[in-house]
């Protein structure tokens, strides 16, 4: 028997996966954030198996194609996505047979961040996350999708945390959460959420541990220890105060080597895709040049993105090509054939760049 199940994660968004499992696998009132691909939880996909599904936690769901929700959700407490939008829902049910094929390849699962800081919009501080999160991201299956820098005023975070996470499947933040009265990003969420910011006592822990032998945890650092009601902490294994996860969204330091920390604590955990393969040429001509070559390559090769990078360089004009896909056997076949086709204009082709 195919199974359905719903993975809930303390009022979370669900995970997906898209394995084939004769196992029920229910985290029943537990802790679902883990790995779950080791666990066999399969998505739904393809049509839908009508009727009502109780779902603890979530209420009814009804899972016909039509949904009680509107949308694709990714917001507090909501599961991610709406049965039109998504190749597989899941559901807290076990043990009926969907009868469900769908390939994760035809679900782009995305994230926004949103930079929360005065000193990133002044210029006083660059912004190193952006590239580290994109390619955290990647590995996990998911596309930075966008990227927001706000400054630090209430309304405007709220206004972004509930357009990015509306959008998107999920939103990280950087910025804005530690112990000085500007540090707003956690209220702001939590005002955009709807809900109180109360002291999560593991992090009271946490933080009361890590200050024993630092002069102790005054109340400017137990703010650290505040989040948004509901929420779950994200490790920090540098400096101590933890990160936070409330519904698809994920509160991190700004400081670069803090937040990769917290990255590296949630590897795993999040459910995406397929990494987007990369694949480079270079070649000295002018991208103006072979700008219809390119659109034709990669018009032919459905499911890739081709990337031009030009540069001036010893007095010559050149570009580096950069082919993008999520199946690797497409990505080599467009490279050979893109190569191909600039050798045959008497150009001379350097892989892997210039």
């Amino acid at each position: 028997m195919r199974i359905a199940t719903i993975a809930q994660r303390c009022g979370h968004a669900a995970a997906f996966d898209d394995e084939t499992a004769d196992h029920r696998v229910q985290f029943g009132g537990g802790h679902a954030g883990h790995h779950v691909r080791h666990d066999h939880v399969e998505r739904f996909g393809g049509e839908f198996s009508g009727g009502t599904h109780t779902c603890k936690g979530f209420g009814p769901m009804k899972l016909d194609g039509t949904g009680t929700g509107g949308g694709r959700v990714g917001g507090y407490g909501y599961i991610f996505g709406h049965p039109r939008d998504i190749a597989k829902p899941l559901g807290l049910c076990e043990g009926h047979d969907a009868g469900y094929a769908g390939s994760m390849t035809t679900r782009i699962w995305t994230a926004a961040l949103a930079v929360i800081g005065d000193e990133i919009l002044s210029g006083r501080t660059q912004d190193k996350n952006i590239a580290q999160i994109a390619t955290w991201l990647n590995v996990q299956g998911i596309r930075l999708a966008e990227v927001r820098v706000v400054p630090d005023k209430t309304a405007a975070i709220v206004e972004a945390v509930n357009v990015l996470r509306a959008r998107n499947d999920y939103l990280f933040t950087t910025g804005g959460i530690g112990p000085t009265h500007d540090d707003i990003t956690v209220d702001a969420i939590a005002e955009a959420l709807g809900v109180p910011v109360v002291h999560h006592p593991q992090a009271v822990a946490v933080l009361e541990a890590y200050y024993t032998t630092r002069g102790g945890l005054t109340e400017a650092r137990k703010r650290m220890a505040r989040v948004p009601e509901g929420a779950d902490l994200i490790e920090n294994r540098m400096s101590g105060a933890p990160g936070i996860r409330v519904g698809n969204i994920f509160i991190m330091a700004g400081v670069p080597h803090i937040t990769a920390g917290m990255l590296d604590a949630l590897t795993g955990t999040l459910e995406g895709g397929l990494p987007v393969l990369s694949r480079t040429i270079g070649c000295w001509v002018g991208e103006s040049e072979i700008a219809d070559l390119l659109r034709e390559a990669e018009k032919s090769h459905e499911g890739v993105a081709i990337g031009s990078y030009p540069f001036f360089r010893d007095g010559r004009t050149g570009a580096n090509f950069v082919v993008r896909a999520t199946d690797a056997a497409l990505a080599d076949r467009c490279i050979a054939d893109l190569t191909r086709a600039l050798e045959a204009t008497g150009r001379t082709v350097v892989a892997g760049g210039i």
